[in-house]
């Protein structure tokens, strides 16, 4: 067998989300089979709290019966339909166009420009937008336009319709808020929705307003984290995608508590841009389903 063949042969990831009963997986493996389509990957979660199922399966050429995708896609429909399903089937060259927004703090700003530039993140990054210009020489230097969009109390409404007019001109996919230290209106939130990624420290809601590390260090914390997830209206309330903790102690000042805090947002945020891409993250009414 030709390895460098297989390596790069495309993947294709179907999702699926619809009402739970019986026979959905049998249908779902049954067609692929039909079909030569090899599985290399499956899961699925039936939530008996609110009846819904979720699969996720990868699946590549296995015969030369293997049709286009267009002709999966036509074929699944009849079971799709059958289900009830909210379905799709991407292809792995399918490259999701993101942009970042970030403002003062680029931990989280900088591991998302080497993953994409490694090619350890497979995504185009359309452009950075923020709110200060400490950051335009590093974006630009990775040859990624920067937009340097000001925001006072007056200009806010107007700053943020630019900024969706930009998601919306480059055909962006999602949102990352890689720090971003503006409230997004309700009214972006809807537009958004389920296509923005935001990350902040765990201290919330306990440590809110300025300062939360400082906060925290006055409390005597034992836990440091960050959440990322899915911004809405809620602020910081949004379907939570991925979480982590490191314990610290008594030892730990301010500043080892904000490098920390960083290291874990950097992590966090990460994984949550890196699940979504891959498909990997279902929305379950206020929580999400993630197939790691």
């Amino acid at each position: 067998m030709n390895v460098a063949a297989v390596v790069t042969e495309p993947l294709y990831v179907l999702t699926i989300k619809c009402p739970d009963t019986v026979g959905i997986v049998a249908a779902v493996s049954g067609f692929l089979a039909e079909n030569e389509a090899f599985i290399t990957d499956s899961a699925h979660y039936g939530d008996p709290n609110t009846g819904l199922f979720f699969m996720r399966t990868s699946f590549r050429a296995g015969g030369k019966s293997f049709p286009s995708l267009d002709r999966l896609k036509a074929g699944f429909d009849l079971i799709g339909s059958r289900f009830g399903m909210e379905w799709n089937i991407n292809s792995s060259g399918d490259r999701p166009k993101v942009m970042i927004a970030v403002s003062r703090f680029g931990h989280c700003l900088n591991d998302l420009l080497h993953s994409w530039r490694t090619g350890q993140l497979a995504i185009d990054i359309t452009g950075v937008v923020s709110n200060h210009v400490d950051f335009r020489d590093l974006v630009e230097w990775h040859g990624i336009p920067f937009h340097y969009l000001p925001v006072t109390k007056e200009t806010k409404a107007d700053q943020e319709a630019r900024m969706l007019e930009l998601f919306a001109e480059t055909k962006s996919d999602l949102l990352v808020l890689a720090r971003y230290m503006q409230i997004l209106s309700e009214e972006a939130c809807k537009a958004l929705s389920g296509r923005a990624i935001n990350i902040h420290h765990s201290f919330l809601p306990s440590f809110k307003g300025a300062k939360p590390y400082q906060q925290a260090h006055s409390k005597g914390v034992k836990l440091i984290g960050a959440t990322a997830h899915y911004v809405t209206g809620d602020l910081d309330e949004g379907p939570i995608i991925e979480q982590a903790v490191e314990r610290v102690d008594h030892t730990f000042s301010v500043d080892a508590l904000v490098r920390t805090g960083r290291d874990i947002e950097t992590m966090v945020l990460s994984r949550a841009v890196r699940w979504h891409v891959e498909k990997r993250v279902m929305a379950n009414g206020n929580k999400t389903v993630v197939f790691r």
